[in-house]
């Protein structure tokens, strides 16, 4: 039997709402990215790494974000608008269905943040990135904080 306990229920409900509000942006940037032309979204990103190629013209994450911008296609760009919407209606789903209690929420929040989490490992052995590592850290904590609440409905 598992004991209650009522901060990790409301660990589990602080994660469930951040991931509900990364969904939430996901979805406004999915919207934004696909009413964006190629050019605009060129400009803007020339923009926002201006000051920061000013003051480092090597600095590898402006570099990274204009050369990325400049080579966008329509096709990527639609692409990657329709992948945020879906990912983040997704989520929205997920997030849902844990704030109503539906059982069947939380094995599909489990295998879907587990894919997430393989995926994240995946790309942490090519290349390090410590937000990625917190990333896919949050995420562990929420599988085993999910199955946890899973397992309390149940009593």
């Amino acid at each position: 039997m598992i004991e209650k306990s009522p901060l990790l229920h409301r660990v589990f409900a602080l994660g469930i709402w951040l991931k509900g509000l990364d969904g939430v942006l996901e979805m406004i940037g999915g919207v934004l990215l696909l009413m964006t032309s190629p050019s605009t979204l060129n400009r803007l990103v020339v923009a926002l790494t201006q000051h920061e190629l000013g003051e480092d013209p090597h600095d590898w994450l402006a570099t990274t974000l204009r050369q990325t911008a400049a080579q966008l296609s329509l096709s990527t760009q639609l692409f990657g608008s329709i992948y945020l919407i879906f990912h983040g209606l997704l989520k929205l789903l997920i997030v849902a269905g844990l704030w109503r209690g539906y059982r069947w929420a939380y094995p599909l929040a489990i295998i879907a943040l587990s894919l997430l989490i393989a995926y994240q490992t995946f790309r942490l052995s090519y290349h390090f990135s410590a937000w990625l590592l917190a990333l896919t850290l949050f995420d562990s904590v929420m599988v085993g904080l999910t199955w946890r609440e899973y397992r309390q409905s149940r009593i």
